[in-house]
């Protein structure tokens, strides 16, 4: 009878033991799935952030494109380079400044120059009633010529570079650094147009 019994608890206790075992082996399992199902969703969810993101980077580089092509047949317009050295010369504020620009653009801007010293000499008095003029020339070195598709070679889209005092001070008023400073400080406003946020 003694026998009996302490095989009974001997029997009863393997049993236990192998259900906490059992348990312990399920509960160890369910964590497992749990953490396998929580790394599988956080990387679809980034991997749909990842694509959100590449989606909007080439709507942006779209608008930048489209930006672009609407300038370079801008920069073919007097008014236009008229106003991009008067803006330089409003800078520089100098009696005497050098304009640099392309090689295929030295007649047109040529021929904005009288233009822009009349704006600017009209600006100035305009503004502080005093009597300024400028004297401009076209430099005789040149920016890069304009880009041509599948060729990698520095280039230059338009516009101008205007500098004194023998190149120790210049104004980049070209399309491309006005194209990305525009970028840059507008594209927060731009991301908010074309992507408003979900309310």
């Amino acid at each position: 009878k003694k026998g009996e019994e302490e095989f009974s608890l001997e029997v009863h206790r393997l049993v236990n033991e192998q259900k906490e075992k059992v348990r312990a082996a399920y509960d160890k399992k369910v964590k497992q799935i749990e953490t396998q199902y929580a790394i599988a969703r956080s990387l679809a969810v980034n991997k749909q952030r990842l694509e959100k993101i590449k989606a909007r980077q080439e709507v942006m580089h779209k608008v930048e494109a489209d930006a672009r092509a609407k300038l370079v047949s801008e920069s073919q317009s007097k008014d236009f380079i008229v106003k991009l050295i008067t803006q330089g010369l409003l800078m520089l504020l100098e009696t005497a400044v050098v304009v640099k620009c392309r090689q295929a653009d030295v007649t047109l801007v040529a021929s904005c120059l009288p233009l822009a010293q009349k704006e600017y000499a009209a600006l100035i008095q305009k503004e502080t009633s005093a009597s300024k003029t400028v004297e401009l020339t076209i430099d005789k070195e040149y920016l890069h010529p304009a880009p041509v598709q599948g060729k990698e070679a520095p280039s230059c889209l338009g516009g101008v570079v205007l500098h004194c005092q023998g190149g120790k001070i210049s104004i980049d008023n070209t399309i491309d650094v006005r194209l990305k400073l525009v970028m840059d400080q507008a594209k927060p406003a731009i991301r908010g147009l074309l992507f408003p946020a979900a309310a």
